[in-house]
């Protein structure tokens, strides 16, 4: 069984080379993207032994991950392996996460650091990730503890039906909600990670504002009627309340507040649109899964 440990690595010259001579020694192939870094990552990861596909320029964490899909690919691996190139997973939790594919159990394992031992967490990112975690469950209705986990391995299945297209961190969400989609088997197994020494680059706000968008993104895409029908509903019962509020002011007191009434009109308006919208991309979009 051919396994391929994909590391997408950003300016990590400091933490590349012990990483990948440990893993060496258990594990033949070793996927690295540099992902435009400015240092010596690219230089560091070849001489250590891997096979290293480099950005030109740094193009985020979701291009060097579709990078290492398309690798995989070509390369027909069994299982692939994701593995952050900072330090913070542990190589000896490899084989937990292989464990249910090898099985036939599980299509993605998924390491959760939320059901295993997380040190230092720090409570913006503990709060940002399980905020994130439960806008992904409560869209796709899955029960996912971490879905934003780097950690991951995935089945040759995945890799041939699954064609990420995010960018930015995103792409773990992404993956996951067409992976919903597609009846695919989830599962997740406890991890162990330290954040003492913290490398993370990505701005915590910058971070979790692409992650939402990309999740709402997929999710318009994919459910239509319940973004559109969601959103449409609360307009319209804005312009409702507001709409009523008017005319009870108007009955009271024979004044007509106009603020108060076009509020109520453009929620109404803009509650119907949305309304008539999600009900024409659900149409469009039950009748071309219909013709595949």
């Amino acid at each position: 069984m051919k396994i391929i440990i994909g590391i997408p690595a950003f300016n990590e010259e400091n933490n590349i080379g012990p990483i990948i001579i440990n893993l060496k020694k258990k594990y033949d192939h070793v996927l690295v993207c540099d992902d435009g870094s400015s240092d010596s990552t690219a230089v560091i990861a070849s001489e250590m032994g891997a096979n290293v596909v480099k950005h030109s320029k740094n193009l985020g964490y979701g291009s060097a991950i579709k990078t290492i899909f398309n690798e995989a690919k070509k390369i027909d691996c069994d299982i692939l392996v994701t593995f952050d190139a900072d330090g913070q997973h542990q190589i000896s939790e490899i084989d937990d996460i292989l464990k249910p594919i090898m099985e036939n159990i599980a299509d993605i394992v998924i390491g959760s650091r939320f059901l295993g031992k997380t040190k230092n967490l720090p409570n913006y990112r503990k709060f940002g990730i399980k905020t994130i975690t439960g806008l992904t469950n409560i869209m796709t209705g899955s029960n996912i503890s971490d879905s934003q986990s780097g950690f991951r391995a995935y089945s040759q299945k995945v890799l041939q039906e699954i064609s990420p297209t995010e960018s930015g961190m995103g792409i773990s969400t992404e993956i996951l909600i067409k992976a919903i989609k597609k009846k695919m088997r989830i599962t997740e197994i406890p991890i162990t990670i330290s954040y003492e020494n913290n490398t993370h680059s990505k701005e915590p706000i910058s971070h979790g504002t692409s992650v939402v968008i990309s999740t709402i993104k997929h999710v318009v895409i994919e459910k239509p009627l319940l973004y559109y029908g969601i959103s449409g509903l609360f307009f319209l019962g804005i312009g409702l309340i507001f709409g009523m509020w008017a005319l009870q002011i108007y009955s009271e007191q024979q004044v007509f507040m106009t603020n108060v009434a076009l509020i109520g009109i453009c929620g109404i308006i803009l509650g119907t649109i949305l309304l008539i919208s999600g009900t024409i991309l659900f149409s469009i979009s039950t009748l071309i899964k219909n013709n595949k």
